[in-house]
């Protein structure tokens, strides 16, 4: 009965089903795996102490930034320039801004550090002007912003002085000199009363450290491509019993074979010859006296 299953194309359908079942498996158990390995770092990421309370390092030694650099305490020592306003950052509820200024290092790179946080407009409100002269500087440090982070402003058209993210890709066509790609944030006012009205604006954690969407998305790709493996598998025996019935049908003879051309031609011949008789028959009907063209005695008509 099952023999249909050597035929060239349940050949097909078989090599399909072997070769996506465990394809589908493979990626379901792929999409588990980096499931897994987020859950894993934000667990070490909670277990881990606060990279705050660490001991502080030159801004140098700490570069690039990564996961377990962020947030460490890093110094630096130069002479605060340009000074920029990031708006549109929320602190406790409240909306305003961050007073970004530009610390020139000894290197001539500029490290951008965040001095701190003021409510209201960035537009109305009065800043207070960073320390002159040489300082040193120590803040936690953060990898430069982008699209994804928190409080970016991507739509432009921001007053001369504001930008919207802090970026060295955004600060360094502002400024003629070279912006180190971090920044710092202080954790306490700056001393000497010049940032005394400002807040400090507490470092964020590195993207991709915490239990985000993209880990429920990889949870929600490992059911699915379960689901796909089980789908193929159910259309591959639906075809196979549908296969088997019309063939078990055919050798009980439940469904009729179709005739041939020879046993159609041979029944339908009688109807359209009706034997000889019939056209002996029509024969004397086309030539007989009822003939319209001869009266009663066979003569011609004139």
């Amino acid at each position: 009965m099952y023999r249909f299953l050597l035929t060239p194309r349940w050949w097909g359908i078989n090599l399909f089903v072997v070769l996506a079942i465990p394809f589908c498996v493979f990626m379901g158990t792929w999409q588990l795996g980096r499931f897994e390995d987020r859950v894993q770092s934000h667990e070490q990421a909670e277990k881990a102490p606060d990279p705050s309370t660490r001991a502080a390092k030159p801004l140098d030694e700490l570069l690039p930034v990564d996961k377990v650099t962020s947030g460490r305490p890093a110094v630096a020592t130069g002479t605060y320039a340009d000074q920029f306003l990031v708006p549109g950052r929320e602190l406790d509820d409240r909306q305003g801004f961050y007073v970004l200024s530009l610390l020139r290092t000894d290197s001539g790179k500029a490290l951008p550090v965040v001095r701190g946080w003021l409510p209201g407009s960035a537009s109305d409100t009065r800043v207070p002007a960073a320390p002159e002269g040489e300082v040193t500087v120590t803040g936690d440090l953060q990898a430069s912003e982008n699209t994804n982070s928190d409080g970016v402003n991507v739509r432009g058209g921001l007053p001369e002085g504001q930008i919207g993210m802090i970026s060295a890709a955004t600060l360094v066509n502002l400024v003629p000199y070279d912006v180190y790609d971090a920044w710092v944030t202080l954790p306490e006012a700056e001393a000497g009363g010049t940032g005394g009205a400002m807040k400090p604006v507490p470092a964020a954690a590195p993207q991709g450290s915490g239990l985000d969407l993209k880990a429920f998305q990889n949870l929600g790709y490992t059911g699915e491509w379960f689901v796909f493996a089980g789908f193929v598998l159910f259309m591959w025996f639906r075809l196979v019993r549908r296969e088997a019935e019309a063939v078990r049908d055919i050798a009980l003879g439940l469904v009729p074979e179709e005739p041939t051309t020879e046993e159609t031609a041979t029944s339908s011949a009688p109807e359209a010859s009706n034997g000889p008789e019939g056209s002996a028959a029509a024969d004397d009907g086309r030539d007989g006296p009822s003939s319209p063209d001869y009266d009663v005695a066979s003569t011609p008509v004139r």
